[in-house]
């Protein structure tokens, strides 16, 4: 990576993380703000997600239906996104009209209105939206799961909340959680493309500098105790098709073990995880796919590991294929889980792990909002984003014996949650 990162912090606790690209004249606002669903409690489960879509309802600047038509008049695009760890609110936009993402970016941390008509018009629509998110098996699967895998960490609840606090929160509810949280000093700002590092600076001071800090925000104290054994869960639903999967417990991205996972996952499983999200991946050659996908006992069959700032999961997933059962699909995980304990990652297999993980990486982070992404997520998981800098850089370090390590520590029976969704129209 190139060394042609600025970072700084404003007076009122404000990061901001500045890369100069040139290649063509646009530009990358984001906001990211360290707040997600870790830090809910029950009854504010969702506040998060909900206060993003509130930060798009307009301040007495912008009013509400204005801002799409600015932003969209000027050739931009923006959007936002609220994750376990995170919310971030992003403008790309040609880098002539960029002055417009950081006034109204400043306008709405300090001035969203969030008028109680327009909060319970968007408590319909949140609820809606999860009762589609219900009817997926995987995202069934996915809050059982996670919610056996966490029993004491604010992790075991989805992004997007339990239905009931979805009825029950206020619009109070919301405005505090977006007073305590939206202030400068519990936020990033990155700006990524054709600029100059000092004028983009001066122009952020003078829209975010003057906004008053806040408290510091509370520490995450709630940390999952060590898993005493094996967790099941079973969920049965509408559908025709099963799910396997396979969560065990993973360090948090800011641990020395992470990257060699990351490289384990990537040759076992296919998946490099070094995406915006960790996301996953299938490989033809990979040994998951060999053992699950080509002998028809599963359609598809993936991993999935995401950086997390505390300890998440690593998922090994298979959608079972028709005719084949849960049963078959586990037993031939496991049986691919003891090879890979008795026949351990060779040579030949890191190295091409290695190549697909620098692959994905490197195509992350080609566009300038790629960039952005990039930055913001490791300087808001991390808290430092010279991890993306040098991250390529410590993947060449790791050896066959750290991914044996890292498979022997991680790997275990005893650490892992199963879970299973059943078609009710099915076998399964």
């Amino acid at each position: 990576m190139t060394n042609s990162v600025h970072k700084t912090t404003l007076n009122n606790g404000l990061t901001v993380v500045l890369k100069e690209m040139h290649h063509a004249p646009v530009a990358s606002f984001m906001v990211w703000y360290r707040v997600g669903s870790r830090h809910e409690k029950p009854g504010i489960t969702g506040v998060s997600h909900w206060v993003e879509h509130m930060m798009f309802k307009g301040t007495l600047t912008f009013p509400n239906g204005s801002l799409d038509g600015l932003v969209s008049r000027e050739g931009g695009y923006w959007n936002a996104f609220t994750w376990v760890d995170f919310t971030a609110y992003y403008e790309t936009m040609p880098n002539s009209k960029i002055d417009l993402a950081i006034q109204l970016e400043a306008d709405r941390m300090a001035n969203t209105l969030m008028m109680p008509e327009e909060v319970e018009s968007e408590r319909t629509v949140i609820i809606s939206e999860r009762q589609m998110y219900e009817n997926d098996p995987n995202f069934q699967l996915m809050e059982e799961l996670t919610s056996a895998a966490f029993r004491v960490h604010p992790y075991h609840h989805e992004v997007i909340g339990d239905m009931a606090d979805l009825h029950s929160m206020t619009r109070d509810d919301l405005y505090g959680h977006y007073r305590r949280h939206y202030v400068p000093n519990n936020a990033i700002v990155i700006a990524v493309g054709d600029f100059t590092t000092a004028e983009m600076l001066a122009k952020i001071e003078a829209q975010f500098g003057n906004l008053p800090s806040g408290q510091p925000a509370d520490p995450i104290t709630r940390q999952e105790p060590p898993q005493k054994g094996e967790r099941r869960t079973v969920v049965q639903g509408p559908g025709d098709t099963a799910y396997l999967t396979m969560a065990y417990r993973a360090p948090a991205a800011a641990h020395p073990d992470y990257l060699s996972l990351v490289l384990l996952n990537a040759a076992f499983a296919g998946g490099s995880s070094l995406g915006m999200f960790g996301g996953g991946g299938s490989n033809k050659s990979s040994r998951l796919y060999k053992a699950l996908v080509n002998t028809e006992l599963a359609a598809s069959a993936y991993g999935s590991l995401t950086p997390t700032s505390d300890p998440f999961l690593y998922m090994l997933n298979a959608v079972v294929q028709a005719g084949r059962t849960l049963p078959e699909v586990e037993a031939a995980l496991d049986a691919e889980l003891a090879r890979l304990a008795s026949e351990p990652i060779t040579k030949k297999e890191l190295d091409k792990a290695l190549k697909r993980a620098k692959a994905e990486f490197v195509l992350a982070g080609e566009s300038i909002t790629g960039q952005a992404q990039l930055l913001g997520m490791t300087e808001a998981v991390i808290g430092d984003y010279s991890w993306y800098e040098t991250v390529l850089e410590r993947l060449n370090q790791i050896s066959l014996d750290d991914i044996e390590r890292v498979r022997e520590l991680y790997l275990r029976p005893s650490q892992r949650t199963v879970g299973w969704y059943e078609p009710e129209n099915g076998s399964g």
